[in-house]
């Protein structure tokens, strides 16, 4: 069993729970992530690695409540275990493969839309430790929903904090928030976006237009996390891909968003699901992430 050793309401609906466990610690890197369950016959829950401490064998998620099991597992506290936590799982961020003089040559900007700066901030925080200090825009609807924000300013080279209200940092989108940065005479090497799918798309649109390579995370639409399920297939440069087993980071610039938020939708009914299903046939589930695959 895998206990919390650490508990943290961060909102309203969004916590933080570091949870120890050795062999995940040991090798997880930024961009990946684990699945877990709060009970024998709980449901599988999908969540991006937020930071983690070899030395002490903690792993850090940070979850949403938006259902029962994350409903449920954000009323356990700290001494209470999971039934599992199993990982790392996904393909670390590319930025962790990169060779650190190409790195340091690079002028990186992350942004962040809501839940979407868990995931940010361990790459972030990986960076900084090597000596490279990347820009950040985190956003969220007002200030109350803004999380990690001291977390980022510390690893941070600038950050921008965009609410839509104005509650809190300057008022508008993170688009609007990096669209300034640029007419400030910012110019971006890579941008790296993760959030809300619609907030990705947008970003994505953006970067195209200003000439920024981009890097999306697709973690939002994983379901099953094994590929099994069909939830996070998606089309990238024409190919189709599955955000558990072959990201979850993808080309922002060849991600048919349009596609994957119909899907989004279909997918939350079971009709929509059998509709799925029937249609894509042997290209529904990607499995082993080799599976059902043309390329």
């Amino acid at each position: 069993m895998f206990e919390i050793k650490r508990y943290e309401r961060l909102t309203e609906n969004i916590f933080l729970a570091d949870i120890y466990s050795p062999r995940v610690a040991k090798v997880c890197l930024p961009g990946q992530f684990v699945i877990c369950r709060t009970g024998e016959d709980g449901e599988r829950i999908p969540l991006t690695v937020c930071d983690y401490e070899r030395e002490k064998g903690t792993v850090t998620v940070v979850v949403q409540e938006i259902g029962a099991s994350t409903l449920k597992m954000g009323r356990l506290r700290e001494g209470d275990r999971l039934t599992d936590f199993v990982g790392p799982l996904g393909k670390p961020s590319e930025l962790t493969e990169t060779p650190l003089e190409e790195l340091k040559k690079k002028k990186i900007v992350f942004v962040a839309g809501g839940v979407g700066t868990a995931p940010v901030y361990p790459q972030m925080k990986w960076l900084a430790e090597r000596g490279v200090r990347a820009d950040a825009v985190i956003g969220a609807k007002t200030a109350s929903l803004v999380i990690l924000e001291e977390e980022i300013a510390k690893v941070a080279g600038r950050l921008t904090v965009a609410t839509d209200d104005g509650s809190r940092g300057e008022k508008g989108l993170v688009t609007d928030a990096l669209k300034k940065l640029v007419g400030e005479g910012n110019r971006y090497d890579l941008c790296v976006a993760i959030g809300p799918v619609v907030m990705m798309k947008f970003v994505s649109l953006l970067t195209a237009e200003l000439g920024i390579p981009t890097v999306v995370s697709m973690n939002p639409i994983m379901v099953d996390g094994t590929g099994m399920c069909g939830a996070c297939r998606l089309t990238v440069g024409g190919k189709i891909r599955f955000a558990c087993v072959d990201g979850p980071e993808f080309d922002g610039h060849e991600v048919d968003f349009d596609e994957t938020m119909k899907r989004q939708r279909l997918y939350r009914t079971e009709e929509g699901r059998a509709y799925l299903k029937a249609k894509e046939g042997q290209t529904h589930h990607g499995g082993c992430g080799l599976c059902g695959k043309e390329e």
